[in-house]
């Protein structure tokens, strides 16, 4: 700091000129301060120098003027601008501001009473979700939700493969589902960021099963009218029944982004990861156990009651689980203190500043197209781009899984429905084993070569699952049971690198730009799988099964070759991301 003075000028008429980088503030002293005053404000602060230190400090005295100088320069000021001039008077030096550092006393007990946690207590805090009862009523919505949805996802293609005895019409609307997740993604997920989340999360809730049973309504219709000969794509029910299924999944993929990425974020703490991750794996054992009790339900009861019947209880569960679901929505909120509530004045902002984008559908398209532009260029720079791609090749894998299409081949192959039920509980069972472990292959091989771990095993035994359905003949039973107790087996495999690809992705992949990222890795994994549900739509007939198993199972011999190919040549940029891993 630099301190100038004027040859004309007493030490008792200055002002002192504080000036920084933006600001400039003058402080006019109208009492005489005289060399006693200094050298006591010295001799105060002098005990305090060694536990008090300032840095970064801007603070130049580049000007000194006398009072009058002052004087004529705040009258040169403009009524209509209003300079703010503090006073400094030697009694406030003296006995207020400069009392409150006497002695070390000040320092020593504000020391003292700021709280400092022990490791133990820390890690407490850490596993202790910061609105507990809010998350088991979070627990409790989704498993309401994801109860009916996977009991809804195991339903409709059994009931529509007893009408068509071909592939098309189930590869035909996922096909059409996975269109509308790519196109529609964006569009929703901006209005769920500018909408109150309880409200948009309850409107979501309502859509969603109202597109259930006006599909439910479309199969029972259809099962009730005699066959026609006319094509099926252009039969009413069957139109209304793709497009109520889009709808339903874009609203079940809403919905889960809505709870998995920001509502357990707000109810297990930004700030505690232990609680954050445990309430992660909750979840997504909650989705696995839907999926098992789901499958399992109308397994059991479509082998003892006709689709009608089994259609009708889908649609009594529907309409029972919605206002259960609503209500459970609202308490999360309640017993969180309103944490789910957004800030009033973010709600303002948004409203004012973007309400005309909102309303524009022109706009929302066009940013629509601009967000996936971006991410399409994040994502191909990303530094674990090579583990991201080997997890969307997985997704090109779309016959050799408990999918609609496997539910439909299976059963126009005249399968048991209750085995069908239970090849889908078993493969969701090992999605939930996976989990447990991920966690040991992590720890024993080190997160990359378990992720490599991971898929061989997948290839492999869906290589041997491929060679025994090749070599089967259409009469035998046994040699298809054992081909999806292989397939269930590879499950295992599967869900271990889904875990830990993961981990992968949020080592790697920088904070700032997660979810850009995370979202475009979502419209590329649907854009695969819908991929390969063209090519079904075209292959529709059952006889062209075997081609479709071979075409997913290059598909996974591809994603393990890939990752096992990047981890074999290790970047510089991915030794300093997993320096921790010492087997790389």
């Amino acid at each position: 700091m630099a301190l100038a003075f004027g040859s004309s000028v007493t030490l008792s008429q200055y002002s002192l000129n504080f000036s920084s980088s933006r600001f400039r503030h003058r402080f006019a002293s109208r009492q005489w301060l005289n060399s006693n005053h200094v050298s006591v404000g010295s001799h105060r602060f002098e005990g305090i120098n060694s536990r008090c230190s300032i840095t970064n400090t801007d603070v130049h005295f580049n000007h000194v003027a006398t009072e009058s100088e002052t004087q004529e320069e705040s009258s040169a000021v403009g009524p209509e601008c209003s300079v703010p001039i503090v006073h400094l008077t030697s009694n406030i030096l003296e006995t207020e501001s400069l009392s409150l550092l006497t002695g070390d006393t000040y320092v020593d007990s504000l020391l003292t009473t700021l709280p400092v946690l022990s490791k133990e207590e820390q890690h407490t805090l850490a596993a202790t979700p910061a609105h507990p009862m809010g998350l088991y009523a979070l627990y409790a919505s989704c498993l309401a939700g994801n109860l009916v949805e996977q009991f809804w996802n195991f339903a409709w293609p059994s009931a529509i493969a007893l009408i068509y005895p071909s592939l098309l019409p189930v590869a035909l609307m996922g096909f059409v589902s996975k269109l509308a997740i790519i196109a529609g993604g964006p569009i929703v997920g901006t209005l769920m960021d500018h909408l109150p989340r309880v409200p948009a999360y309850n409107c979501l809730n309502i859509i969603q099963a109202a597109a259930q049973l006006l599909s439910a309504a479309m199969i029972i219709r259809a099962h009730s009218v005699p066959p026609s000969a006319s094509s099926l794509l252009i039969r009413p029910w069957f139109i209304v029944l793709v497009l109520s299924g889009a709808v339903e999944r874009l609203s079940g993929v809403a919905l889960g982004v809505a709870a998995e990425r920001d509502w357990v974020v707000q109810l297990a703490g930004v700030n505690r990861p232990i609680a954050l991750a445990q309430a992660n794996a909750i979840l997504s054992r909650i989705d696995l156990l839907s999926e098992i009790a789901g499958a399992s339900l109308f397994g059991i009861l479509i082998s003892k009651y006709d689709p009608v019947t089994c259609l009708k209880f889908a649609t009594c569960l529907m309409v029972w689980s919605l206002p259960f679901a609503v209500f459970l929505t609202c308490l999360t909120n309640k017993l969180s203190s309103g944490v789910l509530d957004r800030p009033k004045c973010s709600q303002t902002c948004c409203r004012t500043s973007a309400e005309g984008p909102l309303l524009d559908t022109n706009n929302i398209v066009d940013k629509g197209v601009e967000v996936i532009k971006l991410g399409w260029k994040e994502y191909l720079q990303q530094p674990v781009l090579p583990a991201s791609l080997a997890y969307v090749l997985l997704y090109f894998n779309v016959v050799l899984t408990p999918g609609s299409l496997m539910t439909a081949y299976l059963t126009q192959s005249g399968l048991n429905p209750s085995i069908i039920g239970g090849f889908s509980g078993l493969c969701a069972f090992m999605g939930v084993a996976a989990t447990f472990v991920s966690a040991s292959l992590v720890r024993r091989l080190g997160i990359l070569k378990a992720g490599a771990a991971g898929l061989i095993i997948q290839a492999s035994l869906l290589t041997v699952a491929v060679a025994v359905y090749c070599s089967r003949s259409a009469s035998q039973q046994s040699p298809l049971l054992f081909f999806l107790c292989l397939i269930v087996l590879s499950r295992l495999g599967h869900m271990s690198y889904d875990v830990v690809a993961a981990q992968i992705l949020q080592t790697g992949i920088p904070p700032s730009k997660v979810n850009i990222i995370g979202t475009t890795e979502v419209a590329v994994a649907s854009l695969a799988e819908s991929a390969m549900l063209g090519v079904a739509i075209i292959a529709n007939d059952v006889s062209h099964f075997g081609f479709l198993a071979m075409l997913s199972l290059l598909s996974v011999i591809a994603a393990a070759w890939m990752f096992c190919r990047w981890l074999l040549n290790p970047t510089d940029e991915q030794r300093s991301l997993f320096s921790f891993d010492a087997r790389c």
